[in-house]
């Protein structure tokens, strides 16, 4: 999330650090940031908010609480602290929820409302973050948005339908074949499975919860009346409609992670008050369904279990510390912390959460690197694992690769129900095709790979003769295309894993996806020619597109020596041509001529 230093020094009397200094402290005790940008006289932080927490974090307030744990700075003022007043009651809007994917819906009617530009600070705080301004009633609810992370709309009431001069919002599943013009001008058909915000009264959908309003009661220079949404929706729902309808906004980025149903009426306060202070108006009323309320939270953890996991030796006051900076209510006694986390800190479940906690407010950095201690017993061996393992490695001594092929074929003894191959709707019944389908791919490529034949394997269940098996395959080319074997596995008989060495490979490559061109060149040399001088010479003349130099063959006659080396040439951005090598060989050849070799 993009976070604004000058927004989050209005939650602070002390002025806070530069740019780099807030990176750094959110990097070593909360989230990692993707970069710094300087925005007019603002530094903007791309902050790497974890899913675990976007919850509370994908907001200023949430990001300003974390900076004064971290840096000891208390905030200025906490819009949760108090209780939200949301008064008068209204019967000039009705709501009706007639879906458990939404928890919470609080509908606030204000009239007489001014449409028109925000005033500077507004544009300039949501410029700073790349947004767009849009007019005075849309800022002010993505304003709160970012500042408190609860998502908002404005539905303009003169564009809904009133029976008994009273407005309905209904929220519902869409009708099968329903759809509906967003406020991007896109029409998206709605499948029944989507939640829609509806107008009761026509039956029409007017937004798609939890991620776009519609036009057909989208705010305009024409508003006067509005009412304003402040909902909590199903996490899981809103992402897949989000990516059913291909429609990720900051909306649905923050109800994805399923926040607070509380947040709602701190959200519709904060917003209310805005809206009166740019845009005028006389708040008629507010209609709250929430028939669940959130249930008070509550963890404990002993200060001998946060030394144990962290493996530090923390007293009580510094466990109580870290609560206390964290704004986590809580009661102490006899060592064991009975906490309370407020209702934004959805993550707090267990233990090893306020653990969590403990550990980076104070610092990884303070917690000493120790010795594990031995595993107190032997190991249990898993029969067939271990003979899996004891093939593979004498397969790999034995030069074989090992290849993973696909499971499903074009026919077998079981058809698979939920077909994620619609090409192959079977269960393969044996290995051989598939390894012989990797031996015809991978032979092409032995020279590329410095093989002088190429020799697979492969480790794998089959399902053949109403039973599931195990099976090892092996495949080796040959005058033929190559020889293909299977045998059945049977469990190992070892007491114990063998201590396998560890890889000596520093440096993995991919293969480029384009063909490579063979060329090869063979000549006379001196007897007693260094042979790698050579290669090294051939290579750097070769330059770049020359991925590959190897020796294959070589013979003395009388007092001279015949070196053939073997160059591949290959690019990663484009197939190359025999023009595009032919230069290059020549400079090879060129270089050798001119070391006396005479080119055979």
């Amino acid at each position: 999330m993009k976070i604004s230093r000058n927004w989050l020094q209005t939650y602070f009397e002390e002025a806070l650090p530069d740019a780099e200094q807030l990176s750094d402290a959110l990097t070593f005790h909360a989230f990692e940031i993707d970069g710094v940008e300087q925005v007019g006289g603002d530094s903007i932080l791309d902050v790497k908010v974890t899913p675990n927490r976007g919850h509370d974090c994908l907001s200023h307030i949430g990001i300003a609480k974390e900076l004064s744990a971290i840096l000891r700075l208390p905030l200025k003022t906490d819009p949760f602290k108090a209780v939200p007043d949301l008064s008068p009651k209204s019967d000039a809007v009705s709501v009706s929820v007639d879906s458990p994917l939404c928890k919470r819906y609080i509908a606030g009617y204000v009239r007489g409302v001014k449409v028109g530009p925000s005033p500077q600070w507004l544009k300039e705080k949501l410029e700073a973050l790349g947004q767009r301004s849009i007019n005075n009633v849309v800022d002010a609810t993505n304003y709160v948005m970012f500042d408190l992370g609860q998502p908002l709309h404005a539905f303009d009431a003169g564009k809904l339908s009133k029976k008994d001069e009273n407005f309905a919002i209904e929220v519902r599943t869409a009708k099968s074949g329903e759809k509906l013009l967003a406020l991007d001008e896109k029409e998206y058909a709605l499948a029944e499975s989507m939640l829609v915000i509806g107008d009761q009264n026509s039956g029409a959908a007017i937004g798609v919860a939890g991620v776009k309003g519609g036009m057909p009661a989208g705010i305009g220079p024409e508003t006067v009346d509005i009412i304003v949404e402040s909902a909590n929706f199903d996490g899981a729902s809103v992402r897949k409609t989000a990516q059913a309808l291909k429609l990720r906004t900051d909306a649905s980025s923050r109800f994805e992670q399923n926040i607070s149903p509380e947040l709602c009426a701190y959200a519709m306060q904060a917003v209310v008050e805005l809206l009166q202070k740019i845009a005028g108006g006389e708040v008629v009323g507010f209609v709250d369904v929430y028939p669940e309320p959130q249930k008070q939270g509550h963890v404990s953890v002993t200060t001998e279990k946060v030394n144990q996991i962290l493996g530090t030796s923390l007293t009580g006051a510094d466990v109580a510390d870290t609560f206390s900076r964290l704004g986590l209510a809580y009661k102490e006694q006899d060592g064991v912390f009975e906490v309370q986390p407020p209702f934004q800190r959805l993550d707090l479940e267990i233990p090893e959460d306020l653990v969590e906690e403990v550990g980076r407010i104070v610092g990884y950095d303070k917690v000493l690197p120790a010795q594990l201690p031995p595993f107190p017993k032997q190991p249990e061996i898993n029969q067939n694992f271990a003979a899996v393992e004891e093939v593979r490695e004498g397969l790999v001594e034995d030069g074989y690769s090992e290849v993973f092929t696909s499971v499903f074929a074009d026919k077998g003894e079981r058809m698979v129900l939920n077909k994620v191959d619609g090409v192959r709707p079977y269960l393969r019944a044996s290995l051989v095709d598939g390894l012989q389908d990797a031996l015809k791919k991978n032979t092409p490529n032995k020279d590329l790979l410095g093989l002088k034949e190429i020799k697979i394997f492969e480790i794998g269940t089959i399902w053949e003769g109403g039973k599931e098996e195990v099976v090892v395959g092996t495949a080796v080319e040959n005058k033929s295309g190559g020889a293909v074997l299977e045998s059945v596995f049977k469990p190992s008989e070892a007491i114990q894993y063998k201590k396998l060495p560890l890889s000596e490979t520093e440096r993995y490559q991919t293969f480029s996806k384009y063909p490579y061109i063979v060329r090869d060149v063979a000549f006379w040399t001196p007897a007693g020619t260094d042979e790698k001088s050579v290669a090294e010479m051939i290579q750097k003349e070769a330059g770049e597109l020359c991925v590959k130099t190897s020796l294959f063959d070589t013979f003395t006659k009388a007092d001279k020596t015949s070196l053939a080396f073997r160059l591949i040439f290959q690019s990663f951005e484009k197939t190359l041509t025999d023009e595009g090598v032919n230069p290059i060989m020549e400079k090879v050849y060129g270089a050798l001529k001119e070391k006396g070799f005479e080119i055979r």
